[in-house]
């Protein structure tokens, strides 16, 4: 389990509000709510980008509110997916094992396996600025689960793809999610996408849990 306690913050005039939640240490829980209802503040507090004072955050015995960015272990795949333009996708994706020391035989394993099961073969030596929005989307993913992360973070992974990609994307990230059993977070406003992965769902409103 993932507790979270008396976390209280401020920023330009709106305040995130969460006295206590639990989070599930396996399979998918899904935040949702409307634009501007605190779900991306929520996520930055957790990446480490916004620090607030006084409040905890265990994760597997870890204090994870005390740690820099780079020490938390996350699995991030971000809404703009934040891929290196001038890198290909397998540039992208092994300079992150490396800066995790994830780059062992077992790692090289993962790899060539969810290379073929994201279908990524065809733009593996293409820069990212070319790769179309699916493409990144399967790269930032791949890239996240071979982070070696303790958590997987996925910040409205499916806004930027139109509406056939995004059908197939449901499914790949599905299966990629369950098959790594690494917790997940989905940051979605569509209550809909939400239920299609998991029925812990947690809403949130004007900064606070409902």
């Amino acid at each position: 389990m993932s507790l979270i306690k008396d976390l209280n913050f401020s920023l330009d005039g709106f305040q995130i509000d969460i006295p206590h939640l639990e989070l599930s240490d396996e399979g998918v829980t899904a935040v949702t709510g409307h634009s501007g209802s605190g779900k991306t503040t929520f996520f930055k507090i957790l990446l480490g980008l916004y620090q607030p004072q006084n409040w905890s955050w265990k994760l597997h015995d870890r204090e994870m509110s005390q740690l820099k960015i780079d020490e938390r272990d996350l699995g991030v795949v971000f809404q703009n997916y934040e891929l290196f333009p001038h890198l290909t996708a397998e540039e992208n994706i092994k300079l992150i094992m490396r800066s995790r020391g994830n780059f062992n035989s077992q790692s090289q394993e993962m790899l060539e396996h969810f290379k073929h099961a994201l279908k990524l073969e065809k733009c593996w030596n293409t820069k990212s600025k070319k790769l179309s929005g699916g493409e990144q989307q399967r790269v930032a993913l791949l890239r996240a689960v071979l982070s070696k992360p303790q958590l997987i973070l996925l910040d409205e992974p499916f806004s930027a793809l139109d509406h056939e990609v995004k059908q197939e994307a449901y499914g790949i990230v599905q299966r990629v999610l369950n098959e790594i059993r690494v917790p997940a977070l989905i940051i979605t406003h569509n209550i809909e996408e939400a239920k299609r992965f998991t029925s812990r769902i947690i809403e949130f409103k004007n900064g606070k849990i409902v």
